[in-house]
């Protein structure tokens, strides 16, 4: 039996980078899997193709995490296909870098849209299901830069800082009805968008980690599969960091 039997997860952003990530180690952990792509569906489609044992046990949905109309929609078709939500994993983000002085006001709403206003969206939209459920885990994907700030990502670390209060706040809500809310905080890993990144910020980076390497999506991932068991019942208003020791 897998750590995730029984379960249907409901992941924003899960088509590349650690949401496939999750997508992964959830099917693979027995979950049912519903995620979500935002554009493109030629990743999506091929994840679906790998994972799928032919039993209803993962679907792809087109759906932008930055609204509000298609996170309620999303949640009510996800309900329709598979029955319920157990675990919802808030995974979707993007970076608009840039130094304070360059930075547009164009890019600082997009990314407190796409990175934080989509947890709310989401959240909100889960929440009476899950009451009436009186259970489930909610995870949200947050990052060390939250917590320590990194030149030129202004943005990008506003946005993971406020999943942190985000997270408390929910879980002291929610908690009396048997619903956990808890942060994950990745340091550098490696993916698509870290490849973005100079040679000589990646190198930066590295020197700054104790462990001196970058971390591999799947850890991230395995982490996930902590906070969505059982394993974590007692666990609530957390912020788990994945950091290799860079914010300790």
């Amino acid at each position: 039996m897998g750590l995730l039997d029984r379960k249907t997860a409901l992941i924003t952003g899960g088509s590349r980078g650690i949401g496939a990530a999750i997508v992964k180690r959830y099917i693979a952990e027995g979950a049912k899997v519903a995620f979500t792509y935002h554009s493109s569906s030629a990743k999506s489609d091929a994840l679906v193709a790998e994972l799928s044992n032919g039993d209803n046990n993962i679907k792809a949905y087109q759906s932008d995490a930055s609204s509000y109309e298609q996170a309620e929609a999303l949640v009510k078709n996800v309900i329709a296909d598979f029955g319920q939500i157990d675990i919802v994993i808030n995974n979707a983000g993007i970076t608009r870098d840039n130094l304070m002085l360059r930075m547009s006001e164009q890019h600082w709403d997009e990314v407190m849209t796409t990175n934080l206003k989509s947890v709310f969206n989401l959240t909100k939209h889960i929440m009476r299901p899950m009451l009436k459920a009186r259970s489930g885990s909610i995870i949200n994907m947050s990052s060390v830069v939250g917590a320590f700030g990194n030149a030129g990502q202004a943005n990008y670390a506003a946005s993971k800082a406020g999943i942190f209060g985000f997270t408390k706040s929910i879980a002291k809500e929610v908690g009396s009805r048997g619903i956990r809310c808890n942060a994950i905080a990745p340091g550098f890993i490696a993916t698509e968008m870290t490849e973005e990144l100079d040679e000589q910020t990646k190198e930066a980076f590295l020197n700054g980690i104790p462990l001196k390497r970058w971390g591999e999506a799947t850890e991230v991932a395995d982490a996930c599969v902590f906070l969505g068991s059982d394993l974590s019942k007692y666990i609530s208003g957390q912020t788990l960091s994945v950091c290799g020791g860079l914010n300790c």
